[in-house]
């Protein structure tokens, strides 16, 4: 299994065009393409293909966005995460998707599903927690709400990095940014998160804040970061090795069995 010292994150912050997969495919085609064979991993925002919406029934994605996310990371050679609303044989969920660029994949179904949007009433909870290896690091795949539980995430498979996409609104926009602190330092991990901008068919309003923490919790792409674009970091697994052998806190954690 190959161990390479670094992998690069490529953070594609973006507006997202109300509940029209077409374009916003489109729109994050000409993005993607920019990185064609310049990075080893891409993240989209949660439900880039419409924004949060309830409207599930006509708007699911099912073997579309499979397809389109497979043809970016063959075309890239990258690994694409990034979630879409999901037809699931009839029923709804929020679902991310981890696309390797040799076009096997992973998905991981949001567990915490945003009851203050009524998000459980149409999207069904996940019932598994999902780490991806890919290039010979662990990846922890989370989406928005599920940033707000830490049992969920505690570090007790010594996984590399947190993945958080998310539509995360300006109202709350300081709780994201101290709990995505937060979970990097308490997990020793990576922390990566990946919100919008622009506003949604609710008026709701996004102002990024994507970020990148490293295990001291200090901020790799600069802060804050409210406009569109993509960032490219470089996570050094040296700096896990180190800082887990000298500051060695995960050994204190506490047992649990986690019931999902």
């Amino acid at each position: 299994m190959e161990h390479p010292s670094q992998l690069n994150v490529s953070l594609i912050q973006s507006d997202l065009m109300w509940e029209n997969p077409t374009a916003n495919m489109e729109q994050f085609s000409r993005k993607l393409e920019q990185l064609y064979n310049h990075t080893d991993l891409v993240i989209l925002p949660e439900m880039f293909t419409t924004g949060f919406s309830m409207n599930a029934a006509k708007f699911a994605s099912n073997k579309d966005v499979i397809e389109y996310l497979m043809n970016h990371a063959a075309k890239g050679n990258f690994a694409i995460y990034g979630s879409t609303m999901f037809n699931d044989n009839g029923s709804y969920v929020n679902r991310g998707f981890f696309i390797k660029p040799n076009l096997t994949f992973e998905y991981y179904d949001k567990r915490h599903t945003f009851t203050l949007a009524g998000e459980e009433k149409v999207y069904k909870k996940g019932k598994k927690q999902v780490i991806v290896n890919y290039k010979g690091w662990n990846l922890n795949l989370q989406i928005c709400y599920d940033l707000r539980f830490p049992v969920f995430t505690r570090n007790t498979q010594d996984y590399d990095v947190l993945l958080y996409v998310a539509n995360w609104p300006v109202p709350r926009i300081n709780a994201w940014d101290a709990l995505l602190k937060a979970r990097a330092i308490e997990n020793m991990c990576y922390s990566i998160g990946v919100n919008r901008t622009g506003k949604d068919g609710k008026d709701m309003e996004y102002n990024g804040h994507s970020q990148v923490y490293n295990l001291l919790g200090e901020e790799l792409i600069g802060h804050p970061w409210e406009n569109q674009g993509i960032k490219t970091v470089t996570l050094e697994k040296k700096h896990i090795q180190d800082l887990r052998k000298k500051l060695r806190f995960l050994e204190d954690r506490d047992d649990f069995n986690l019931t999902l």
